[in-house]
């Protein structure tokens, strides 16, 4: 078919998925909606009049939306309750402290003060300051995401996509339609990456404070980059703003921080060839298709792409991808060989060492797998020898041994750590809802599937920074649902000491067996560099999967039609291809 007439039809495609993101046609902001630039400046006003900060210069450090009472969301979402209450928390310096304030937004004229402490304990708030050629994707069709203010819905998936100033994206009301059931179920209330720590492994007096938590010290969405059309994301994207409050409270607009977008990979969702035929095999097989919502934030030298993708199978993926430009020191040294001591890094050019490091990437995951009530489950793996007696399992056959499952349902939150691989048997992890079963008898529920980076911190306990981000010592963490407690290393993280954190409020061995818990998993990794990482470092990944166990009655993609395989476009871009 000759190029000229189809010209149109790509164009008009690439100009629809461009184009700027529909109103919300509710007639009040989405409970989880983030602040808007009208609110932020009503929270500006309201602080700057109240008696209760006399001092000045006043600074604002964070402000965002404070998060609603739980109940009161669900009900917005899932019964048609009424509105929730617009509130935002602000962390503000003055006069040396440090203020804590909650300010009611529901009239943006009228806002008002609702409570105000002065932070005593350690630590301070984020710190505040100034401010390759792509392929085409074709859908003839148009894009297969529909999005209403910042609800987005796509294939059997629903969710709200928020902006906060320290976590960046803000995935919330997460639910998944369940075809044979016929009805939409929850998976995922609110996930969102709490903290990045990034400590430096060289001692020296130049280096040894070079300890970074990324989102607690600089925010991951003021440091969110405008996402370049084409190669941050590919042209079917549609692309969300952002707002947040500078240090004067002036609300500031992050442009196309945050790109949705389908990804055709090439991948398979499932195939099968029955070859029992002979002559005649039956092959089925069907395209993987799944909705990616990317982020890009530059914080220093380091460039992390974090992605959050939803498959038609009901999984959900996280993937952190790092890339920029390595810290690195001078050195007199020219060659490996001339190097005699510990260098804490490797010389990747010339009178340069990139010093050595850790990135640990923790996401906080209030997971409602179809209802608010869940309980954590360790499935053990359990090398077993064949006894020979039924009784026991065994079996009178030569088969000399086995493994089997040893189900473990976590009580408290001491039973919900997990930690470092090696020495730890082998184990699925599952958030399960015992008050829901299949069919069949099984409880329903999601499993936690690492993706590679599974590393934890290897610096001692008593060591400043590991008392900070004590939580790196563990992958996984499992709580109890407290709005309170939102970050990992605890509200204020600069300084911090870790008396508030992760770690601290596990201590308390709360209950979590059919209570709404909470997960929080780390991505690890140990970084090692190498030459070919400068001067721009390639892209290293770290994932995990939160997969759907027992919770559908059988594989969603069953009733998956089969695709078209009429005539579709393929551009060369050597010039001398076809349509």
């Amino acid at each position: 078919m000759p190029l000229l007439p189809l010209l149109p039809l790509l164009f008009a495609t690439i100009l629809s998925v461009t184009a700027t993101v529909a109103a919300s046609s509710h007639p009040h902001p989405h409970p989880l909606d983030p602040l808007s630039p009208e609110e932020l400046t009503a929270v500006r006003a309201a602080v700057h009049a109240t008696p209760l900060i006399s001092a000045r210069p006043l600074s604002f450090h964070y402000v965002g939306l404070d998060e609603p009472d739980k109940p009161h969301v669900l009900s917005y979402a899932y019964s048609h309750g009424p509105d929730v209450q617009r509130r935002a928390l602000v962390i503000a310096r003055a006069g040396g402290q440090s203020h804590t304030l909650r300010v009611d937004v529901a009239d943006t004229s009228a806002p008002s003060i609702i409570s105000h402490g002065i932070h005593h304990g350690a630590g301070f708030p984020t710190f505040t300051g100034p401010t390759a050629v792509p392929g085409v994707v074709v859908q003839p069709e148009g894009r297969g995401f529909h999005i209403d203010g910042r609800v987005v819905r796509w294939a059997n998936w629903e969710f709200h996509v928020g902006f906060d100033m320290r976590a960046g994206t803000v995935i919330s009301l997460a639910s998944v339609h369940d075809a044979d059931a016929g009805l939409r179920r929850r998976v995922l209330y609110r996930g969102f990456v709490s903290e990045i720590f990034v400590p430096y492994m060289d001692p020296e007096e130049e280096w040894y404070f070079h300890t970074f938590m990324d989102a607690g010290e600089y925010g991951l969405g003021t440091s969110a980059s405008t996402l370049q059309r084409g190669s941050d994301c590919p042209a079917n994207a549609a692309y969300f703003d952002g707002h947040y409050a500078d240090q004067d409270g002036k609300p500031v607009k992050a442009e196309n921080v945050i790109c949705v977008f389908e990804r055709y990979a090439s991948d398979i969702a499932w195939r099968h060839t029955e070859a029992a035929f002979p002559g005649h095999p039956i092959t089925e097989v069907r395209p993987d298709v799944s909705l990616v919502v990317r982020m890009v934030v530059t914080v220093g030298n380091y460039d992390y792409i974090l992605d959050w993708e939803f498959k038609t199978s009901g999984s959900i993926k996280s993937i952190v991808s790092l890339t920029g430009i390595l810290e690195m020191k001078a050195t007199s040294h020219t060659h490996a060989d001339e190097i005699t001591e510990d260098a804490h890094g490797t010389l990747v050019a010339e009178n340069t060492i990139a010093v050595y490091h850790d990135h640990f990437v923790t996401y906080r995951l209030d997971l409602d797998v179809d209802g608010t009530n869940n309980s954590f489950v360790k499935n053990t793996i359990a090398p077993t020898r064949n006894s020979g007696d039924p009784a026991t399992g065994g079996a009178g056959t030569p088969r000399r041994s086995f493994w089997t499952v040893r189900r473990e349902v976590a009580g408290t939150e001491e039973d919900g750590e997990v930690g470092v691989n090696g020495g730890a048997p082998a184990a699925e992890l599952l958030f399960v809802n015992p008050n829901k079963k299949t069919r069949l008898g099984n409880e329903v529920g999601y499993r936690l599937i690492p993706a590679g980076a599974t590393a934890t911190s290897l610096l001692s306990g008593d060591d400043y920074p590991q008392r900070r981000a004590s939580y790196t010592k563990r992958r996984v963490w499992v709580t109890p649902y407290d709005r309170s407690e939102m970050w990992a290393p605890g509200l204020y993280a600069e300084q911090s000491t870790g008396d508030d954190s992760l770690a601290a409020w596990s201590k308390r061995k709360r209950g979590i067996r059919n209570e709404d818990i909470v997960l929080w998993y780390t991505v690890g990794l140990h970084h090692i560099p190498y030459q070919e990482d400068f001067p721009v470092m390639p892209t290293v990944s770290g994932a995990f999967e939160l997969r759907p166990s027992n919770f559908f009655e059988r594989n969603q993609l069953i009733k998956t039609r089969r695709p078209s395989h009429g005539h579709t476009p393929n551009c060369s871009c050597g010039g001398a291809g076809s349509w």
